[in-house]
């Protein structure tokens, strides 16, 4: 097995797989997201994500630190990108690998609804309050392109109850 570190959140690994193939795939880092609700709306942020070249929607997420916890990171995520902060402790969602054939990144996600302005958000970071509908018409419109939030959102209002 070869180990190329690209950088220092992800490396290259290139496994023997059979006698002359080689399976590759990123060793990357966690993530933590946050779906936060305010009354009957739902805080999404957008910014332009370069990989794609364009404006996306997505709710706030990032990367998990070393030495921090995904619940840290959300609490994290939360404040830097929104401007908000959580009064109470963020609900746990579920964790689920992104992509286990390619990437080793896991995605943990939270909810809230009991939010409190503390700052602005984050530069290059709009905010919207949008209603379930309004982020159906974005992912059907492929404005919300991230398949991890996708799947989050969906379980989110198919399983948790008293959103």
């Amino acid at each position: 097995m070869k180990n190329i570190k690209l950088t220092n959140q992800i490396s290259l690994i290139n496994k023997k797989f059979k006698k002359k193939e080689f399976y590759h795939y990123l060793k990357t880092s966690n993530l933590s997201l946050v779906i936060p609700k305010i009354k009957d709306k739902y805080m999404v942020v957008s910014q332009k994500r370069v990989p794609i070249n364009k404006i996306n929607y997505e709710f706030p997420s990032g990367i998990v630190e070393k030495k921090e916890t995904t619940l840290q990171s959300a609490y994290k995520e939360l404040r830097e990108e929104t401007g908000y902060k959580s009064r109470s402790k963020l609900n746990k969602i579920m964790t689920f690998y992104t992509e286990p054939g390619r990437l080793t990144t896991k995605i943990t996600g939270y909810y809230t609804k009991d939010l409190i302005k503390i700052s602005k958000p984050e530069k290059g970071i709009t905010i919207h309050l949008l209603n379930q509908s309004d982020i159906f018409k974005l992912i059907l419109n492929q404005k919300f392109n991230n398949s991890s939030h996708i799947a989050m959102f969906l379980y989110l209002i198919k399983n948790i109850k008293n959103l």
